[in-house]
């Protein structure tokens, strides 16, 4: 081709005057296309100028678009100084590949290091749960040429915890003919975006438990908006488990809509009661709502009288120079007898023990402008033998003596016995005591706590409680951890067990030793915390009961005042505690008091799968879907009673099952439970065994198209027809099954 066009000049050229003149060449073809095609190596070019990308090799061909200067472009072929060039870029967030013809003239070749055209590397990261914005392909690799594993439908919901590039691989659970699936693959991060679940709730009140941050959206991405010291409150009507599955709630803070973490605050009640009157004992002010954070109305003076009816929290609403507002209830006493001026009448008794209700003033004399001595902290006990006639007793604080107002005691009766040491001392008791008590009194029974007296050692040092306490109190609830919900659940305290539903109820936990230091945080967060909700006392102490059971307020104290309703309560964890080490009176005489206090903990993380087919029928409205009388399959609960349900082929979440009263809600046909350590299951009633069932595992009960149980008895034993995980079915004992949520 090369020598064609030669001779085709030469034998066109005019002869004048001795000299040879070459015709003129039309633009665009000159000897770009006398050149041959060239084949090379990919490589990569930047442009130096803005570039034009043409449909052919030439300035006569059509432009395809303009290629902006300094962009990267790949070429392997050239005509003349013409390049084939390949230029990707992105538009309306696609990704576009253009190809086409460019003057050489304006580019420049580039060399990419190995660092930069490397593999991405797979990063970890906290596991994450997203919903597909648009249909997206699931591929077994992190690129668009491996295999296709399915398509994701718009809206379908993924977790994942590990990318590549833009790339995720995620997990997706359906449930396809009456089965639970998972399929996991990679997906373009283009499609994903993070759930996060907004929920309605009851209208619920909230106080920090530490300087807590507020943020415009319920995670931690962007910087707070305001820092809010402890004990302020806050309503809020909405949560929101974001996409890392952490619980927030929606407040309302200087006119914004704001979300504070769960694990930063606690619930708070709202209160109505009778008018009580209150002194002001500091100087304060009358808050526009319940905290220090809130608007100054108006200030209330040291002495000033203010009346209430209603409290949030640990704040009085209270009405003061026309100004309705608040008051914090750390700033009131109760008014002292203004006959101040009487003669005081000494009484000499017995000495009479005293639990200290409020941080207390410790005076000189029986007068309440007299000198301040110091400050007896509530939850203190004290002992008295004196009393005045106007109220007042003589105490003895730390070598001090003087005299206190007596609404803020309570009388109790105290015995040299572990049901009255402080919990908040620290034990001398071993692992190895705790152990040997539990290992001689499971009697041969699978137990849970074998061998972990070390946990209760350690909780006790974490949080500042008594180990020994801990530990005797998890092995009267859990009898030496043997119960159901113990080894089905490592839940050693019956924590979330309803009456109604104790198994099903209760909260699973991780391990034993996750449950242990729950409690432990919780016990000294609250009922051993002098500002806690349950607080009556950091010591056990007993409780009195009228005939209908109902506590007598003036006969009770300590924990079990509002941990439990049995009378014995107390008595019983006291007995297992002189029994693992005897009762030292002069040793606790001298224990030094931890008073740390932890924040309260908030629902452990736990749920319950079901078996694949556990139907229910809804006896009134759960959702917008789940209308009175809809058949649903329930999937999982989890410990924040939130239930995972199967509607139609599409899963759900609802948490509006008060499992307390489940009966009101809903009906379960066909959930069991296993009862024993190993259950057969037969092919026929009392045939060749197939299968086994083990204690406590869930299992479906057939049903026949009526929806009940399918049984039979045979020589006396009734038999339920069961389905095992692996599809087959079979009959097992109805001795050894337990009926759930029936």
């Amino acid at each position: 081709m090369r020598n064609m066009g030669k001779a085709i000049i030469l034998s066109t050229g005019l002869l004048l005057g001795g000299e040879i003149f070459a015709p003129v060449v039309p633009i665009g073809m000159g000897h770009a296309e006398a050149a041959s095609l060239a084949h090379f190596k990919t490589s990569t070019y930047q442009t130096t100028a803005n570039l034009k990308m043409r449909s052919g090799a030439g300035s006569k061909y059509k432009t395809i678009l303009t290629i902006p200067k300094g962009k990267l472009v790949l070429s392997s072929q050239k005509l003349g100084n013409w390049y084939k060039v390949s230029y990707t870029y992105k538009s309306k967030g696609k990704t576009i590949t253009k190809t086409g013809w460019s003057s050489g003239s304006y580019l420049k070749k580039k060399t990419i290091s190995l660092a930069k055209t490397s593999v991405p590397k797979t990063v970890k990261f906290t596991k994450t749960t997203y919903y597909t914005s648009a249909n997206v392909n699931m591929r077994a690799g992190a690129n668009t040429s491996k295999k296709l594993i399915m398509t994701l439908k718009k809206g379908k919901t993924v977790t994942s915890n590990e990318k590549n590039g833009k790339w995720y691989k995620v997990s997706y659970a359906y449930t396809s003919k009456g089965k639970h699936v998972t399929k996991s693959g990679w997906v373009s991060g283009s499609y994903l975006k993070e759930y996060y679940r907004f929920t309605k709730t009851n209208g619920t009140y909230y106080f920090t438990n530490k300087t807590t941050k507020l943020y415009s959206h319920a995670d931690k991405k962007n910087k707070y908006e305001y820092s809010i010291p402890a004990y302020n409150g806050f309503y809020s009507s909405q949560k929101v488990v974001n996409s890392i599955g952490q619980t927030w709630f929606r407040v309302s803070h200087n006119g914004k809509n704001l979300y504070v973490y769960s694990g930063d605050v606690s619930k708070a009640s709202a209160k109505t009661f009778a008018k009580k009157d209150y002194q002001v004992k500091n100087s304060t002010y009358v808050y526009s709502s319940y905290g220090s954070v809130y608007k100054h109305l108006v200030s209330l003076p040291k002495g000033a009288m203010i009346s209430t009816t209603q409290s949030v929290g640990a704040w009085y609403a209270v009405t003061y120079k026309g100004k309705k507002g608040y008051v914090p209830a750390s700033a009131v006493q109760t008014p002292p007898k203004e006959n101040n001026s009487v003669k005081e009448e000494k009484v000499t008794e017995v000495a009479k023990t005293y639990l200290v209700t409020a941080d207390l003033n410790l005076r000189k004399s029986a007068n309440s402008s007299s000198d301040r001595l110091s400050v007896i902290p509530n939850g203190s006990t004290v002992q008295s033998t004196t009393k005045t006639g106007s109220e007042w007793y003589k105490v003895t604080y730390k070598g001090e003596i003087g005299y206190v107002y007596g609404s803020y005691l309570k009388e109790y009766s105290q015995n040299a016995d572990y049901r009255f040491i402080d919990l908040r001392s620290k034990s001398s008791v071993t692992a190895g005591q705790i152990n040997n008590y539990i290992a001689a009194n499971v009697n041969g029974r699978p137990s849970v706590l074998v061998g972990k007296g070390q946990a209760f050692i350690d909780a006790g040092n974490k949080y500042g409680i008594n180990a020994l306490y801990i530990a005797a109190h998890a092995i009267h609830e859990s009898a030496f951890g043997t119960s159901s919900i113990s080894l089905g659940k490592n839940n050693l305290f019956g924590y979330g067990a309803y009456d109604a539903a104790p198994f099903f109820g209760a909260y699973r936990f991780s391990s034993v030793e996750a449950c242990i230091n729950y409690v432990a945080q919780k016990m000294k967060a609250d009922y051993l915390n002098p500002n806690g909700t349950h607080f009556e006392g950091a010591f056990l102490g007993y409780r009195t009961n009228d005939k209908n059971g109902t506590r007598i307020t003036s006969k009770s104290i300590g924990m079990n005042y509002w941990y439990a309703s049995d009378p014995n309560w107390g008595n019983g964890v006291a007995r297992h505690m002189n029994n693992i080490l005897k009762f030292d009176k002069s040793y606790y005489n001298k224990a030094a008091i931890n008073t740390y206090i932890p924040a309260t903990p908030g629902i452990p993380a736990g749920s319950d799968k079901l078996p694949v087919n556990i139907q229910v029928v809804a006896k009134k409205d759960l959702s917008s879907v789940i209308k009175k009388g809809t058949n649903f399959v329930m999937l999982e609960k989890t410990n924040d009673f939130r239930v995972k349900v199967l509607v139609e082929s599409k899963q759900y979440w609802i948490d509006n099952i008060r499992f307390s009263v489940y009966k009101d809600y809903i009906s379960v046909f066909n959930l069991g439970r296993v009862t024993i350590s190993t259950l057969n299951v037969r092919q026929e009633p009392g045939k060749e065994i197939i299968g086994y069932l083990h204690l406590n595992n869930y299992v479906e009960l057939e049903l026949d198209k009526d929806k009940k149980v399918i049984s039979e008895t045979k020589d006396g034993i009734k038999w339920y027809k069961v389905k095992l995980s692996n599809g087959k079915t079979g009959w097992a004992s109805s001795s050894y099954i337990a009926r759930e949520l029936k």
